[in-house]
């Protein structure tokens, strides 16, 4: 009667979309988004909700040193590793209700859903809400699920400090829910992750899901352009060292590189651009700015990494400015595992719904898991392909129709 039950399950899309319009309560912000920064009262509130509402299905909940919760729904074989879903409950300052929170209630309504059928699963599954992931409270972002995998120290993830000086740790601390003694999270036999695609890609191309088959490489450079501020009257143009020039040069070169790439997978960024005592009638004497590189192939992200270095090196001769800059980040391109992929290429050929495999240009979560368990992601569109955003917004349907997808998913992984 289980096996029966399991292959009709759906998820019940009207009990999801309650349960997204419940937490977009907690930190709601006046233009419709959602402000819950990592470990604030607001993110502590949205946690105790989410695991109520798993308490009341018997779930158990633990919380290890660097703030990723971990919620249990048992197997019926004792012993064996979880599969995982889940995502992140923190947002940006003027974030949206979907990016990580989708992820995290569609595990939510998948317990549910198994609960309301008595379905139990060979495998114990688990729900877990990484902590920390946007970073825009602690730097650097996925830093607790970076830490679960070993990229980072705990104590280093402890010791990060938020604008007003607060530590990771003291952060967490206060939010209460630390489990007492528990280091780290158990070992997981897979994680999926359902999210919004974050990028206009699936809604142009009329696709209702979307494959992920892995994440773009990223690095991240700080900039600076130090020239000679003097007057704008008395300073002929052929003598200046006009350091925002040469950031424009650099901007528009990067950016015209980047254009003539065939694939269409380079990705160039310049986020922020800030002159110190900046006037109307000075020649800015210095620029910073933060550049952002991606690509899906790890070799052509090495070469665009290497052809931005000799166009800060050519504008800083040709402009007769000192050019510093240090790389903060860099993430390699991940392929998540072959056969998480498929189960998840199934799931999706079975809503007979248009669909595409893609890469992620976003970080995720997922980046960090992948490196310690077999990973795949599932995509839903979002409008216009905003997030990061209060504007940011998913449909009802594409929320339940990814999240059946992950019930499949989860389903297929754990009875396997």
């Amino acid at each position: 009667m289980q096996a029966a039950a399991k292959t009709s399950l759906r998820i019940d899309k009207q009990r999801l979309w309650d349960s997204l319009m419940a937490m977009a309560e907690i930190g709601a912000t006046a233009k419709g988004g959602s402000c819950r920064l990592a470990f604030s009262d607001e993110d502590t509130q949205g946690r105790r909700l989410l695991i109520e509402w798993c308490e009341v299905l018997g779930c158990s909940t633990r919380v290890d040193e660097v703030g990723n919760l971990f919620i249990r729904r048992e197997g019926s074989e004792l012993g064996l590793d979880p599969v995982s879903t889940g995502s992140h409950l923190d947002t940006q300052p003027k974030g949206g209700r979907f990016d990580g929170i989708l992820g995290v209630l569609a595990g939510l309504e998948v317990f549910r859903a198994l609960d309301a059928q008595g379905i139990v699963t060979r495998r114990p599954l688990e729900l877990i809400v990484w902590g920390n992931e946007e970073g825009s409270r602690f730097s650097p972002a996925m830093v607790a699920s970076g830490t679960y995998a070993g990229v980072f120290d705990p104590a280093y993830t402890l010791a990060r400090e938020d604008g007003d000086g607060i530590t990771y740790g003291e952060a967490l601390a206060s939010t209460g829910l630390r489990t007492p003694d528990l280091k780290t999270g158990p070992r997981l036999d897979s994680y999926f992750e359902l999210h919004i695609e974050q990028g206009p890609v699936l809604e142009q191309e009329g696709k209702s899901l979307g494959v992920v088959t892995g994440v773009q490489g990223i690095r991240w450079f700080d900039v600076t352009l130090s020239g000679v501020a003097a007057h704008a009257g008395p300073t002929p143009m052929r003598y200046r060292r006009d350091a925002m020039m040469a950031a424009a040069r650099l901007i528009d070169q990067i950016h015209q590189h980047v254009q003539t790439d065939p694939t269409g997978n380079a990705r160039v960024t310049v986020g922020t651009l800030n002159i110190p005592s900046a006037s109307r009638n000075v020649i800015p004497g210095e620029v910073s700015m933060t550049v952002d590189l991606r690509h899906v192939k790890e070799a052509e992200l090495e070469t665009l990494e290497a052809t931005f270095m000799k166009m800060l090196e050519k504008v800083s001769e040709e402009y007769g400015v000192r050019a510093e800059h240090e790389r903060i980040w860099k993430s390699e391109v991940v392929d998540f595992d072959a056969t998480c992929i498929e189960i998840v290429r199934q799931s999706v050929a079975n809503q007979d719904v248009p669909s595409r495999e893609m890469m992620s240009g976003a970080g995720h979560d997922a980046v960090y898991v992948s490196r310690v368990v077999p990973t795949a992601m599932i995509f839903v569109p979002c409008l216009d392909g905003i997030s990061h955003n209060e504007a940011e917004y998913a449909s009802p349907e594409d929320c339940a129709l990814g999240c059946q997808v992950l019930l499949e998913s989860l389903l297929a992984r754990a009875d396997c």
